[in-house]
């Protein structure tokens, strides 16, 4: 690994005998028929995160066609946000509409559909990725070995924009260090960076630090965790981390709807674990001169309040904003929240 990047993209070319006859049969059928649940769920959550995949290939088109507008069935949920009122939405001076959202962890673009449609609706223009070996991309997430290889979708799409186009990036979670490394390579290509409840790291750290007190330090994490995942043999270096569901539940979903927990549980994958533990090389000259901004999200169980309120102290962005209520995914728990924000941070000048 290291701590010095290639920012450009390179080119190369997923009773008795009877009694137990009939007990083993029903319970075949039993698990027959789980697993034909989970097929079919599966199946539900893989078709929507093909649609967000062709819409993010296509950079076009409209979410609330592919999947269904939500104005008319939307309620106001009571979650809030601490900025006060938002203003209405005025496009026309807008530096970009363009909002590049980039997952966290373990997630893919199927994640952000609530925000996709939600930003849609007042005509902005919304761009969902899956990083390198998430969402439906092919690639295996053992095979990702930095964290360059990981957000190569990111600064490719950064790379095909015009000299003169901006965009917004929005990073969740460990997305957020995709977001700076992307900052560092594209300086002029990003309006501002939108860290949510994020790996918002320092120069010469490791995203694997933002998470240390919930998970221990690296070497104990690398050496007691059960999450890890082992893709080129026990015998070789972990390669990915993955929680069980009821993890993921608990430290993800403590506030999300149970339709979202069932999305995620069938559609996240593992986590590939060397860009996690990959120092950031971020300087003044290209990271420092963004317009960043953080959401805190204040009934967060992966990253706690007390945690993101250190990585604001420490590295300080343009601006802060809280949303009340939210569990680590916004995006499910508090997508209203969400919204209100990246639609005043676009409006900002």
């Amino acid at each position: 690994m290291g701590n010095a990047f290639d920012c450009m993209p390179k080119k190369g070319p997923a009773g008795g005998i009877r009694s137990r006859s009939k007990q083993s049969s029903k319970s075949r059928s039993q698990r027959k028929m789980a697993a034909s649940d989970e097929e079919l769920l599966h199946r539900q959550a893989l078709a929507m995160a093909i649609q967000q995949h062709q819409l993010s290939q296509r950079f076009e088109g409209s979410m609330s066609r592919r999947i269904g507008s939500t104005s008319s069935r939307r309620r106001d949920l009571p979650d809030s946000i601490t900025n006060g009122k938002l203003h209405p939405v005025s496009l026309e001076n807008l530096e970009t509409k363009k909002i590049i959202l980039v997952h966290g962890e373990g997630f893919g673009a199927w994640c952000w559909y609530k925000t996709l449609s939600l930003l849609e609706e007042v005509g902005l223009l919304p761009i969902a990725l899956d990083l390198k070996g998430s969402g439906i991309d092919l690639t295996d997430p053992n095979s990702v070995t930095t964290l360059e290889d990981y957000s190569k979708p990111l600064t490719d799409y950064l790379h095909s924009l015009p000299d003169d186009e901006k965009v917004i990036l929005v990073g969740h979670s460990f997305g957020g260090a995709s977001v700076s490394y992307a900052l560092e390579c594209y300086p002029k290509k990003i309006s501002k960076a939108v860290f949510l409840s994020a790996t918002m790291v320092l120069d010469g750290q490791k995203p694997f630090d933002v998470f240390s007190d919930k998970l221990s330090s690296a070497e104990v994490f690398l050496k007691e965790s059960q999450f890890l995942v082992y893709g080129n043999g026990r015998d070789k270096p972990p390669t990915g981390l993955m929680f069980d569901k009821q993890q993921i539940k608990g430290l993800y979903f403590n506030q999300s709807p149970s339709k979202d927990i069932v999305l995620a549980a069938v559609s996240m994958r593992p986590i590939p674990l060397a860009p996690i533990m990959e120092k950031l090389s971020l300087t003044t000259e290209n990271y420092g001169t963004a317009k960043r901004f953080f959401i805190q999200t204040l009934d967060d169980h992966m990253l706690s309040p007390d945690v993101q309120e250190k990585l604001v102290r420490e590295n300080p962005p343009h601006g802060i904003y809280k949303i009340k209520g939210s569990d680590h995914c916004p995006f499910f728990s508090r997508p209203q929240s969400l919204n209100k924000i990246l639609l005043e941070i676009a409006q900002l000048p």
